[in-house]
């Protein structure tokens, strides 16, 4: 079947945005008077939505805590103070949102993000004009790697799972994607757990200019 629309994740495949989910969830930590976590850590644990996100942060650092709920509506009021600050959109993602705009595809957003936080970050990262629907973390009763997730956005564009294409960065983007019986394409730059080689895909691209060439190729082949 052709394809004829490409769901995109967020965090981790079109925007890296580690640098300031790290600051948000020090900024937490230091409200309960915990030490910071590193970069690194805090990157790895980012992929489940929020929720999961303070739940690990909580635990790297036996930080205990009265209310989980209370801990995550401070992370999100400090992620929400400035939420683009440090977050960049990856080389050539702009670029190739444009090209597969032009080759008629629609495009759309399936992310554990919250919704409004979601839409305030494409508009700042000036990319919002691209997506004709965005699901977050917090639009349904369930999320990824529930596939009715992606689903939904789906019907919300009108097209089938085998005329569409997930990309993602992560085991749970392409747990989703199969779930849905949606071909997953792997972005490697994201923020996967575990080895590359695991995350079963149709594709592996390192940059967006091999997602355009591999879309274009397949748009190409009919």
């Amino acid at each position: 079947m052709k394809t004829t629309a490409v769901v995109f994740d967020l965090d981790g495949t079109l925007i890296d945005s580690a640098g300031d989910l790290h600051r948000a969830v020090n900024g937490m930590l230091s409200e309960f008077d915990c030490a910071p976590l590193p970069l690194n850590e805090v990157r790895s644990m980012i992929g489940d939505g929020a929720s999961l996100l303070i739940a690990r942060a909580l635990a790297a650092r036996q930080c205990v805590v009265p209310d989980q709920g209370a801990a995550l509506r401070l992370f999100l009021n400090h992620y929400a103070e400035e939420p683009t600050a440090l977050t960049t959109v990856y080389p050539g993602a702009r670029e190739t949102l444009e090209l597969l705009r032009a080759r008629g595809l629609t495009l759309a957003i399936c992310t554990n993000k919250p919704a409004d936080l979601t839409h305030v970050i494409l508009e700042r990262l000036q990319i919002e004009q691209h997506f004709t629907r965005v699901v977050g973390g917090d639009s349904l009763s369930f999320r990824k790697p529930d596939p009715r997730a992606l689903m939904e956005v789906l019907n919300g564009i009108g097209t089938a799972p085998a005329a569409s294409l997930m990309v993602g960065d992560s085991e749970v983007d392409a747990a989703t994607a199969h779930a849905a019986g949606v071909p997953f394409v792997l972005m490697t730059h994201g923020y996967h757990r575990g080895p590359i080689d695991r995350v079963s895909c149709i594709a592996a691209c390192d940059e967006f200019r091999e997602l355009a060439s591999f879309v274009a190729a397949k748009l190409d082949a009919g």
